[in-house]
């Protein structure tokens, strides 16, 4: 299976243990080439641990950039809250050079998660979304 681009949205001090345990809990073992976030996360030390755990590195973007990015599940709340409709869905398709949404965000343990994958065959991006769960249109 090729490599996923993980997105993630996360609050201020969300420990390295959580992230790790989401990223696991949803994506499983699969490979994982990077976490991708809104700047002002990119620093938190739970996430520098989980990169470091994961052995990848980080990207981020800033809040102008996510909100360019079409995704199918935009939320008001994340506009108010950080100034674009979507950081996990919007980071994992940015870090994966526009390649397509495989797994649509979800909440578990107060960290939202996405993933992305770069250009994957259509066949193959939806076998990956039937692999978790999720229908792509």
């Amino acid at each position: 299976m090729p490599e996923l681009v993980v997105g993630l949205g996360l609050r201020p001090g969300t420990s390295a243990d959580r992230i790790v345990a989401v990223v696991r809990k949803v994506l499983g073992f699969n490979q994982i080439s990077c976490l991708a976030t809104i700047d002002r996360r990119a620093t938190e030390s739970g996430l520098l641990g989980a990169a470091a755990e994961l052995g990848v590195p980080i990207r981020s973007y800033t809040a102008a950039e996510l909100a360019e990015v079409p995704v199918p599940n935009p939320d008001s709340r994340t506009v108010a809250a950080v100034g674009t409709a979507s950081v996990a869905e919007a980071a994992a398709i940015l870090a994966a050079e526009g390649g397509t949404l495989v797994v649509p965000k979800r909440t578990v343990h107060g960290v939202v998660i996405a993933a992305a994958q770069r250009d994957a065959p259509p066949t193959e991006r939806h076998r990956i979304a039937d692999d978790y769960g999720c229908t792509l249109s």
